[in-house]
């Protein structure tokens, strides 16, 4: 099992093919999260690693640790768990990657459409129970801890009757798994929706229960902020990491993520300004990270 501490760089396609995953040596990146997704072969294949993807991912691992991030297993939707992608292929890889716990999104997804991109679940006392029941037998059959991370969506999902922060609090103390707290996530819901509150969510979600945390930026489009993954970390995202990395004791990791045109098509494109930009937030982070949790 490898062991993951410190500051991270999720390992995305743009960072690997537009930019180039070997030009941040010099910046302080003590491992790389990678994307389950992008690396897992199909369903109706005997590989659980994509053949193509496979060189790729063996350069990352020799020259750092790897950390699983499942976007798209299903696990939380209504098919059987143990037919979902998160059991047939996302298990699998974090035990071959040796990644030593993974973060899933809080999405609902299903066979016929995985891609639900920020659909969030019902925050409902209902679905506390329904959702950390599957989270549960998902953690028994990963073998690691089980994160889940807070999701940025555009409309709270029809019948949600608690808030998000006490939703998640619920899901983590009835199934015993853990959290990724994605700071971002947290800034731009609480940019667009006058009832999510960025202090009380953090005031409501257990943060002794916190592993990691996501960083990253956005961008305004058509009246909404949205949580595209492509400008510099927000100065409120900034305040919200020197608050949590003290009170989070069990803390091992602050995540990166920048990505071009993935999430829409006006989305700003990949330049020659997220370089440094990228570098800049990194070393910021890890500066942050040093001044909050001296010797860890």
């Amino acid at each position: 099992m490898q062991t993951i501490r410190g500051i991270g760089l999720q390992a995305n396609p743009t960072i690997v093919d537009q930019i180039g995953w070997d030009r941040f040596d010099d910046s302080p990146i003590d491992f790389l999260e990678v994307l389950i997704d992008t690396f897992v072969a199909p369903l109706d294949c005997r590989f659980v690693i994509d053949p193509m993807a496979r060189p790729i991912l063996d350069a990352l691992a020799e020259r750092y640790p790897l950390l699983a991030h499942s976007n798209y297993g299903g696990e939380f939707g209504f098919d059987p768990l143990d037919e979902t992608p998160a059991v047939r292929r996302h298990a699998p890889f974090v035990r071959a990657i040796e990644s030593p716990f993974v973060a899933d999104h809080m999405f609902i997804g299903s066979a016929a459409s995985s891609h639900m991109w920020s659909s969030p679940l019902q925050f409902s006392s209902a679905e506390v129970v329904r959702v950390a029941d599957r989270a549960a037998a998902l953690q028994d059959r990963l073998g690691v801890p089980l994160l889940h991370e807070d999701a940025f969506f555009y409309a709270p999902f029809p019948g949600s009757d608690i808030p998000a922060g006490e939703f998640m609090a619920g899901v983590v103390e009835r199934a015993g798994t853990w959290l990724l707290l994605d700071l971002h996530n947290v800034f731009a819901n609480d940019t667009n929706h006058d009832g999510y509150s960025a202090e009380r969510f953090l005031a409501t979600i257990p943060l002794d229960r916190v592993v990691e945390i996501h960083i990253a930026g956005g961008q305004w489009l058509g009246g909404t902020y949205h949580d595209f993954h492509n400008a510099p970390v927000p100065e409120a995202v900034w305040d919200m990491l020197a608050h949590v990395l003290p009170r989070a004791p069990r803390l091992e990791a602050v995540v990166l993520e920048v990505q071009g045109p993935a999430h829409h098509p006006q989305s700003t494109a990949v330049d020659e300004t997220w370089l440094p930009m990228i570098r800049s937030d990194l070393a910021r982070a890890a500066s942050i990270w040093a001044t909050c949790r001296p010797g860890a």
